[in-house]
């Protein structure tokens, strides 16, 4: 019988998830000359090879294969008796996290702050992008677990809907006084065209009748709402952001409302791959899918 230790099996099952030696040292923690070591005592023990290169990826062999596809149930059932007996507190590795600039305002920070007082070995690594390429980094692997922005429908990706945000049409009380319907083509900011934001941003103008704005060349657009904020309060004309990050602003009166042109609402999902198998992640999902954001 071949004896190897289950951190063989462990490296094994994340090579071959994420497809390379060096996302799998840095899901596990490690360096990429370990894994490299790890592969070899366990093709030494089992007798045969586990990869064969093909392009910048390593992919399995025939028997490799079959030996994950029989693996993947025994290791998940291991890790999770081993993480519900000692109440995950005993978790460890890497857990990648991507959020846009509107959740990680609203409800990342304490989140965050949860998890490593519940998961103090597991090491966090945060990123903030946009929805689009959240997405992409999710499917690919690059990312365990995203909060994003919009409708999601992949068959390979598995959601849960933690809220809404109002999106409102503002500017600064002197540029409000300068225009009557809201719709003055040079004043107009959008956020990024790759932001959902900005689609409905579009169909908020086209609601209205401002079919003069439609065109790419008659707004101008940022990619950051704090930034997009600033402009707005400079007198730098109108524009179409979430509610809850413009709030203090218009307590304070820096912004006003633009009432003639229609609000709308977005979604927002915390979102995992639909073959994520991770105990860890699998815990984080579910804690994070009972967010609210808002």
């Amino acid at each position: 019988m071949k004896r190897f230790a289950l951190y063989h099996l462990e490296t094994l099952l994340w090579i071959s998830r994420l497809g390379t030696f060096a996302a799998a040292a840095e899901r596990l923690n490690t360096t990429q000359p370990a894994i490299s070591a790890r592969v070899r005592e366990l093709e030494n023990q089992m007798g045969f090879p586990l990869f064969q290169r093909a392009g910048r990826n390593m992919a399995l062999t025939v028997r490799a294969r079959q030996l994950v596809k029989e693996c993947e149930p025994l290791w998940a059932s291991i890790e999770q008796t081993l993480l519900q007996n000692s109440d995950f507190s005993g978790a460890s590795g890497t857990v990648r996290i991507g959020a846009g600039e509107i959740a990680s305002a609203n409800c990342l920070p304490p989140f965050l702050a949860e998890l490593k007082q519940d998961f103090p070995r597991a090491m966090l690594d945060v990123e903030i992008d946009l929805s689009h390429s959240m997405l992409q980094k999710l499917l690919s692997a690059d990312f365990d677990l995203v909060l994003i922005a919009g409708p999601l429908a992949n068959p390979n990706v598995e959601t849960a809907r933690i809220g809404e945000v109002k999106l409102i049409w503002v500017t600064s009380p002197v540029i409000a006084t300068r225009i009557a319907d809201g719709a003055a083509q040079q004043l107009v900011w959008l956020l990024h065209r790759h932001s959902p934001v900005h689609g409905l941003a579009l169909a908020s103008l086209a609601e209205a009748g401002c079919a003069g704005v439609l065109a790419e060349s008659a707004y101008n657009s940022c990619n950051n709402v704090r930034a997009l904020a600033d402009v707005l309060v400079a007198d730098g004309g109108i524009g179409f952001l979430p509610e809850p990050m413009v709030r203090e602003h218009l307590a304070c009166g820096r912004l006003v409302l633009l009432k003639k042109l229609p609000d709308r609402t977005m979604d927002f999902h915390v979102a995992v791959r639909t073959q994520e198998r991770d105990p860890l992640v699998r815990a984080i999902f579910n804690r994070a899918a009972m967010l609210r954001i808002g």
